[in-house]
Order: structure tokens, then sequence, then C-alpha cells
């Protein structure tokens, strides 16, 4: 299946962007009558043919709609510190995308060593991913957010913190529930500072470990993302 990310598609008829234009006549030497695939990013995908293989601007006539196609049972958040090697972050993306998430948060903490990202860079990382892996729906991407604030907006969900320190804390398999809304923190490659996990105990944020292993924090992303998704296969 050809697949090409339009999220701003309404009509039956659709001219591809440049980039899509040139990726389906020139890349993949598609012509008139062809059918190709289309995604909007909000859950729909349409069946479309070609009826002018211009390789600027590529002319698509929709001929049949799916909505809701591929929705997720549940709705994950995660929030995680962007890496020092900003590779290891697009990773992160790119991994969660296939597997399944929602939403997106880079934060920004107390040990944080990565305190910029170019936000287009890894929106193309998750577009890319989306349609890698076949999905209507694309992961919405936040801005760079503080700790501090991100932990007291409001979310209707349950809301973990995953740290290394010693205590009390649950696995996430144990808490995590089939088709529920969650939103789990990820901290920095130096971990969140104490200070931070005690602020979120007193916002609502439970406590949790992934596993017995110390694990990089892109790695800990993808774990995290995989439980849930697994909680709800």
């Amino acid at each position: 299946m050809n697949l090409f990310y339009t999220p701003d598609i309404q009509d039956q008829y659709y001219q591809l962007d440049e980039v899509e234009s040139k990726h389906c006549v020139r890349v993949l030497r598609l012509n008139v009558d062809d059918i190709i695939h289309l995604i909007d990013g909000k859950g729909s995908l349409f069946k479309a043919k070609i009826i002018d293989a211009h390789p600027k601007r590529c002319t698509i006539e929709c001929i049949e709609t799916q909505t809701e196609f591929g929705k997720l049972d549940y709705d994950l958040h995660i929030a995680l510190a962007p890496t020092k090697n900003i590779d290891r972050t697009e990773w992160f993306l790119e991994k969660c995308t296939e597997i399944g998430i929602s939403e997106f948060t880079p934060l920004l903490c107390k040990h944080s060593e990565r305190k910029i990202i170019k936000h287009d860079r890894l929106f193309k990382v998750i577009t890319s991913a989306v349609k890698q892996s076949l999905k209507a729906y694309h992961p919405i991407l936040n801005e760079l957010t503080k700790f501090s604030d991100l932990i007291k907006s409001d979310f209707n969900g349950d809301k973990f913190i995953a740290h290394c320190y010693d205590g009390d804390k649950s696995h996430l398999k144990k808490l995590c529930k089939p088709k529920s809304k969650c939103l789990i923190l990820i901290g920095p490659e130096g971990d969140f500072s104490p200070e931070e996990v005690e602020l979120a105990k007193e916002n609502g944020f439970k406590e949790i470990t992934l596993g017995d292993s110390r694990l990089r924090t892109e790695t800990a992303g993808v774990v995290a993302c995989n439980i849930v998704s697994l909680s709800n296969y």
C-alpha cells in the first residue's frame, strides 16, 4: 500500500503537495489510474486514483473512505526528556508511533542535557513512522514543556512517573488498565530529581518501575509504550 499524509484533505479531488507529488511520481513512478491511499492523521483512510501524474502537483480523485481506521482502544500520552543525542529521541518516537501512541510531550527537567529541540524535525519523524506502519492517526507532538508546568496541567486519566530511586513502586503492567487513558513521565539520562518526583506525587502521579534493569531514557519510553500496548491486546 502506497500511503501519503494529507492532513488538509476534504474534497473528492485533492492535489498532493510538492514533496508527496515527487515521491509519488518520480520515486514510486506511479501514473494516471494507479491507486494510492491517503491519511489525514485524524483516523480517515482514503483510497484514491491518480488523475494527473504531475511530479510537482499530482492530482487524485478519492473513490473510497474509511473512518476510524486502526483506532486504538486506549489513549497513551508519554512525556519524555529528550536525550543529549537527539537520534535516540527520534528512534523512540519512530518505534512508539509504530507500536501505538496518542501524544508525545518533550519534557524539560532539572537534569535535562538537551534544552532545545527542532519541533519540525521530530514531526517529520513521526509522520514517516505513521506512513511506514500504515496508521491513519498521527500522534500529537507538543512543544518542549517544563516539568512543573506539565504535572500541574489537567489530565483526566491515570498518571505515572517512572524513576530509578528506591521505594515502594509497582510495575506498570500491574497498574495499566485496558481501554484507559494514561500519562507516563520518563526522565532524562540523569533521572528526575528527588524534588521532581515528590512534586509529581503531590499532583497525583503514581510511582512505577519498568523492571529490574536500568534502562536508557529512550528504551524506557519504548518499554512503557509496549507494556501499555500489550495490556490492550
